[in-house]
């Protein structure tokens, strides 16, 4: 199903929970094997179609545009921009103010790699804040904030340049929760005031212009795959805590060293 272009894996798996799909006329099951080539599967009750050539695309999303699929008023979505038949749908959002690269794909399988929990893919984003940032403001904002009651992951936050009397920082992180970034700085202190994502994993969105968009190549596509090098990622909160070190074995069994000097008798009886 994710191969056919109708979600990520998550999303597929919500479908099948909810009886939404069949395979023969049948509901299907969680973990149940279908090929498209042989069996009728449908999704509340309409016929999927056999699996579509991969295809990803980036774009520069301009402010104001809605990183969804549904309309929103008179505001553009994303989908309005990329001018391509077929089913594509964006992975990960961007607020409506905000700009940057998104990807929209018909690839569930890439979806899940970027958007779920588990493989942890980096985002860079260029943040421009209110006022002069502080050291402890980047340290809190890096060892993470408590919003709705739960802490934010480590991030990595480094200064860049002023503007006016403001700051431009630059953020890395791999959780990606709903306007997070924004609710950082407005607890920390630091209002955003533009917000650019840069880099998804290891694609940059390089000198692509505001409101353009191409499809990727295959190389492009595996570096979004690729984990991100290793000094390059946020530093955990907590560390693993030392191993005590067991002594060698040669020394566990190894007698106590006797004292050179003599040993005086006892002479208390």
């Amino acid at each position: 199903m994710a191969r056919a272009g109708l979600g990520s894996r998550r999303h597929c798996e919500e479908l099948i929970v909810e009886g939404r799909v069949t395979v023969n006329g049948k509901r299907a099951a969680l973990g149940q094997k279908a090929d498209l080539a042989r069996d009728a599967v449908a999704v509340d009750g309409e016929p999927l179609g056999s699996a579509e050539r991969p295809l990803v695309v980036m774009l520069n999303k301009p402010r104001g545009v809605v990183s969804s699929l549904a309309a929103q008023g008179d505001r553009q979505t994303v989908r309005d921009l990329v001018k391509l038949p077929g089913r594509l749908y964006p992975v990960g959002r961007l607020d409506v103010d905000s700009e940057g690269l998104i990807l929209l794909t018909n690839d569930g399988e890439l979806t899940d790699h970027l958007t779920h929990p588990r493989y942890e893919s980096e985002k860079e984003y260029r943040v421009l804040v209110r006022g002069e940032v502080q050291t402890n403001q980047i340290t809190a904002w890096e060892q993470g904030v408590v919003l709705e009651g739960r802490r934010t992951a480590p991030a990595r936050v480094t200064r860049e340049d002023r503007e006016n009397k403001n700051t431009w920082l630059r953020v890395i992180m791999h959780e990606g929760r709903k306007h997070q970034i924004r609710d950082i700085g407005g607890q920390l202190g630091l209002p955003v005031l533009r917000l650019l994502r840069v880099r998804m994993g290891g694609l940059s969105l390089g000198d692509l212009p505001v409101g353009k968009w191409r499809e990727l190549k295959p190389d492009e596509i595996a570096a979004l795959r690729a984990p991100a090098p290793s000094a390059d990622r946020p530093a955990r909160r907590e560390g693993r805590p030392p191993s005590r070190r067991s002594p060698d074995r040669t020394e566990r069994s190894r007698p106590p060293a006797r004292s050179s000097r003599p040993t005086r008798p006892n002479r208390s009886r």
